[in-house]
């Protein structure tokens, strides 16, 4: 089973990949069993009790991107909120109109720039700041900030509509960065961990999207009061905040858990006859090491991980290219009929829920089968391929249409159909690339290089979003 054979990789990911000549292999295999993976004489593996710490993870992983996805799901709060919480007078321009026209774009220069920064402080905290503390001050900032928005939920702002959006943007950037934090170190952790851990971490966050896109539905339904839906989106994401960090102190707890939190660099390994051979790999590390323990060799990183960044970052450019700029304008066929089916709903379900919930299924699929490994030449072949999808977009019912008149895919099976393809091949391959990142540098370099393989995807999201108004244009 998958199950089983995904801890011997963990354990032996350091030299699996690696081309070494057969008179190196015994004394590679020596250093790594005493200073990696592999349980010394006598101390066995834990088996993960009632999968207690994948349950961890993909909690974890929810409440990491679950805040952030009700944020951006609550598009008619916003709305309401900065057209002055009230109808104008009669040819008055609303007073928020200037900034409600240009709000979803203020967000993403604030969410984008803290997000850049956080990861570069991140990368440089990993050695100096434990990650408990990281992970636990993210945490408590991310509560204190949806606190904070909770209770201007049924404030009345419309005397102060400017200064709502001053203290919106400046919460969007905190939550946006602390999220980043929390997200990147507790993604580095599991790189100590089998990588059905990343998995679960990785598949929660897709998870915490298909909480919001469920939840946007059932609002759109059932509610008459925007600020009604809004507060209970809000409450959800500051209760499972408050679960999250319940959980996180749990993790420890779990045997489990501190076998593979346990310390990677004994003391005694590097002094006198035991110092490792100049020719292993892990030689030279040693000698960054000691010349700075306080921020982690960035370049050996970089060269490993050079593949499967160029995949992270493409598979999330195409992605982000599509969705939502894309892909959210494309009408039904069947729209003039009336029907609630082929106007309200059809994004959110098209779009919005058969996104994620693919992404999920996608991600998920990891969980059991790890095809192309991180060396094989298939994975960035399949990455490159989705670059298909961008046609089979435009030429679906996209409108506004100026420049493609040309509609080829006549039915609204299609946009169902292609948005399936780009969540499953998103969550799929994505997930794969973020996973084996981790396990193919030394595993003292597992959290830095878990920072690493974040930044590709913040790059990949940067990028595709910002080429996604050209495309749009080009349409």
């Amino acid at each position: 089973m998958a199950m089983a054979s995904e801890d011997d990789f963990h354990h032996s990911s350091n030299s699996t990949y690696r081309t070494a000549s057969s008179s190196l292999r015994t004394d590679q295999e020596a250093l790594l069993e005493k200073l990696l993976d592999r349980p010394p004489p006598g101390l066995q593996r834990p088996k993960d009790r009632f999968h207690g710490a994948y349950i961890i993870f993909f909690s974890l992983g929810i409440g990491g991107l679950l805040p952030w996805n009700f944020f951006i799901t609550a598009k008619e709060y916003w709305v309401f909120k900065l057209r002055n919480c009230s109808s104008p007078a009669s040819g008055e321009e609303p007073v928020g109109s200037d900034i409600l026209n240009y709000f979803e774009s203020y967000l993403t220069v604030a969410s984008t720039v803290s997000n850049v920064l956080c990861l570069m402080a991140n990368f440089l905290l990993v050695n100096r700041v434990p990650i408990q503390v990281r992970v636990l001050a993210s945490l408590t900032v991310m509560l204190a900030i949806f606190l904070v928005m909770t209770a201007l939920v049924k404030v009345d702002t419309s005397s102060w509509t400017y200064g709502f959006f001053a203290v919106t943007i400046i919460c969007m950037a905190i939550l946006s960065g602390t999220s980043t934090i929390f997200n990147s170190s507790v993604f580095g952790m599991t790189g100590s961990f089998p990588m059905r851990n990343s998995q679960a971490l990785i598949s929660g966050g897709a998870m915490g999207g298909t909480i919001s896109a469920v939840a946007l539905l059932v609002d759109l339904a059932a509610s008459s009061d925007v600020t009604d839906s809004t507060l209970a989106f809000f409450l959800t994401a500051d209760v499972f905040l408050g679960l999250c960090v319940g959980l996180y102190l749990l993790l420890p707890r779990l045997e489990y858990a501190r076998f593979y939190l346990r310390p990677v660099w004994p003391a005694h390994v590097f002094s006198g006859e035991e110092q490792p051979p100049q020719d292993s790999p892990s030689a030279p590390l040693a000698a960054l090491r000691s010349r700075d323990s306080s921020i982690p060799p960035l370049r050996p990183i970089l060269k490993k991980t050079a593949g499967l960044g160029f995949c992270v970052v493409y598979l999330f450019f195409i992605t982000s290219l599509i969705f939502p700029a894309v892909s959210t304008n494309i009408e039904s066929l069947d729209k003039g009929s009336g029907s609630p089916w082929t106007t309200r709903f059809f994004v959110p379900l098209t779009t919005f829920l058969l996104y994620n919930f693919a992404d999920l299924c996608g991600r998920q699929v990891t969980a059991w089968i790890q095809v192309p490994g991180p060396r094989s030449k298939v994975l960035p072949g399949l990455v490159l391929l989705r670059t298909c999808l961008l046609p089979l977009f435009m030429f679906c019912n996209y409108q506004p249409r100026v420049h493609l008149h040309t509609v080829l895919f006549q039915s609204d099976l299609y946009p169902v159909l292609f948005t399936s393809l780009l969540g499953l091949s998103n969550g799929y391959l994505s997930t794969l690339a973020l996973m084996y990142g981790p396990k193919i540098v030394p595993r003292e370099l597992a959290e830095a290089t878990g920072v690493v393989m974040s930044f590709y995807l913040c790059l990949g999201l940067v990028l595709g979003s910002a080429c996604s108004t050209l495309l749009v244009h080009l349409i």
